[in-house]
């Protein structure tokens, strides 16, 4: 499968009738392919993410063509392993290359923006990719909280700009509880609950996070967070949505 290069584009579309039917969506931080038993295995994070037969995945933590991954662009290979669509966005240079975030797809996206987020111990980015049906937000978050309010006012305003709806994923390194998280209430409903998912041998907290933004058209009907304790320093988050009938 060829590997879809970031284009920088957007396209504000009309808001369907309805999205599809039902759509199962993952979040995964993979920590570039390492385990907990410090091997890198680009076969184990592809097993885990078929595993979960989702039409979304927000991935974290990806180098493309670095020292570290020997000049490895570890979101083809995944793309390549799963049969999906692979978009990715570089939030920073490192190691001769880039790293970042990105997104497998089962449709190829219909436009796709990167847009810089914060970070005062590394620089952050957003990547948001449109359907016909809605639009993908995938990040991962600043360790600073003050960083990640000034993201979430970038990310509504992001939103804004599209007609369609919006499913947001990712690391975000933030407590349910928190700050950011009271900013984001108002116009997100977090669908993939609290259960912990760091560190992925032994959870002992939540920030690993999907959410709608409001108004939208589904329903979650599964949650789950996948118990997968090697394969990355985290554990995966699942959420199944359903289309609510119409009225």
């Amino acid at each position: 499968m060829k590997y879809l290069l970031l284009a920088l584009c957007f396209l504000p579309l009309a808001l369907p009738a309805q999205p599809a039917t039902g759509l199962r969506v993952l979040s995964y931080n993979i920590r570039n392919a390492k385990g907990m038993d410090n091997q890198t295995d680009y076969v184990r994070i592809a097993g885990v993410i078929k595993s979960a037969n989702a039409e979304l995945v927000a991935l974290q933590e990806l180098d493309s063509v670095t020292q570290r991954s020997k000049g490895i662009d570890v979101l083809q290979i995944l793309a390549e392993s799963t049969g999906m669509t692979g978009t990715y966005a570089s939030a920073i240079d490192y190691s001769g290359g880039k790293y970042g975030v990105g997104i497998l797809s089962k449709q190829k996206p219909l436009s796709v923006q990167r847009i810089p987020l914060p970070g005062k111990e590394e620089k952050r980015v957003l990547l948001a990719v449109a359907f016909e049906q809605y639009v993908f937000f995938c990040t991962h978050l600043s360790l600073t909280e003050a960083d990640r309010i000034s993201a979430a006012a970038i990310i509504d305003s992001v939103a804004a700009g599209y007609q369609k709806p919006i499913i947001l994923a990712g690391d975000m390194n933030a407590a349910p509880e928190s700050g950011f998280f009271k900013q984001l209430s108002a116009e997100w409903q977090l669908v993939s609950g609290t259960a912990f998912t760091f560190p992925a041998p032994q959870p002992d907290r939540c920030i690993d996070y999907i959410l709608l933004r409001k108004p939208h058209h589904w329903v979650p009907v599964q949650k789950m967070v996948l118990d997968e304790p090697l394969a990355s320093d985290h554990r995966p988050v699942l959420v199944e949505l359903s289309a609510r009938p119409k009225q």
